[in-house]
């Protein structure tokens, strides 16, 4: 039996908003979303589990059509699906109402349930948020007995505030697999035991790496997980190590040949270390246009001949200063209160 395993897909959400690629992102989530029933139809998966926020926020009605269109699309799959903390049960909630093709079975009580699918011999556990926080570690009380059959709990949560997991417990409940949502970066917690698929797509700048989906195959009482990478782009994290000789136009074109190497697609997020001329500034303002870049951060210092200059200020306002501040083995705090106080002193723009 095999089975495609994801979660934190948040269809509606429109990452960097504010940013020239924000909207074409929202549509890029939906498009993934798309591309991966289409691979399931084409490799005709025995299951799709959907381990939470599915939406980004409550679906609207015709969201939820367009999805089960979708969904009614495969021939071959049926599909398994909770709801999680963003796109919980509100009283109103369209989900509560929603009549879905008969190849879905939405677990949409606040309690467990389960299905059962006598043709492949798996049983799915899970339930839905019926509110955006649940302290509760509701997970931590499950068990099945071992019958043969493959067991999974789909499973959203795992922080204080949203269903906490005691992972030596869940290893004893007797599940075969904990299929988990809601930590957005791909994780395997126990090797073919339990993971977490992590969001199909990156929603914001702290979800740097790969996204994608699990694709999972159970036969002859084992299991086995395959991470595949699927997102459209990535947030990739660059840092640049400065030097006396870098000036403001060298540094926006090694930022530039850095994102032609690394994919002009992707989305940035810049750090400039080590050392500058005092004389020089960056100007990171003007970086954003360079790419897709949603930070730049300058943590450059320059480079200062304290004892130059403390023989060339001896006796004012700078050399006192310097005095004061200056030691050989001075921490990372002293040594930035040293430079800015020295640039403030004599001048110099930060």
């Amino acid at each position: 039996m095999r089975f495609f395993h994801t979660a934190d897909i948040h269809l509606g959400a429109i990452p960097d908003m504010g940013f020239a690629w924000s909207r074409q992102r929202e549509k890029e989530i939906w498009e993934s979303f798309r591309r991966l029933i289409g691979k399931a139809e084409e490799e005709k998966i025995d299951l799709l589990l959907i381990a939470g926020d599915l939406f980004h926020r409550q679906p609207l009605l015709r969201e939820l059509k367009e999805v089960n269109f979708l969904f009614s699309g495969l021939n071959h799959t049926k599909v398994v699906l909770v709801a999680g903390n963003h796109d919980y049960l509100k009283r109103d909630s369209y989900y509560r109402k929603f009549s879905w093709s008969e190849n879905v079975v939405f677990l949409g009580e606040d309690r467990c349930g389960h299905v059962e699918f006598e043709d492949i011999k798996t049983r799915i556990y899970g339930l839905s948020y019926a509110s955006r926080e649940i302290r509760e570690p509701l997970y931590d009380s499950m068990s099945v007995e071992r019958d043969g059959w493959f067991q999974v709990l789909l499973a959203h949560g795992g922080d204080e505030k949203h269903i906490p997991l005691d992972r030596r417990k869940l290893m004893e409940s007797g599940f075969d697999y904990m299929a988990l949502g809601h930590i957005h970066k791909p994780q395997v917690l126990v090797p073919d035991r339990m993971a977490y698929a992590g969001a199909l797509e990156p929603l914001d700048r702290n979800d740097t790496g790969p996204h994608g989906y699990l694709d999972g195959v159970w036969e002859g009482g084992r299991l086995s997980l395959d991470f595949v990478p699927w997102a459209c782009r990535e947030y990739v994290s660059l840092e640049i190590c400065s030097d006396e000789g870098q000036t403001d136009y060298s540094m926006r074109n090694r930022i530039v040949k850095m994102i032609e190497k690394r994919g002009k697609e992707h989305i940035y997020k810049i750090r400039i270390s080590g050392f500058r001329d005092p004389d020089i500034t960056f100007h990171t303002e003007a970086y954003s246009g360079l790419g897709n870049i949603v930070e730049v951060l300058d943590d450059s210092e320059p480079a200062y001949d304290f004892g130059k200059l403390l023989e060339a200020h001896r006796g004012n306002l700078v050399g006192g200063y310097i005095e004061k501040l200056y030691s050989p083995g001075m921490g990372s705090t002293e040594k930035k209160a040293l430079y800015y106080g020295v640039q403030a002193l004599l001048g110099q723009k930060g």
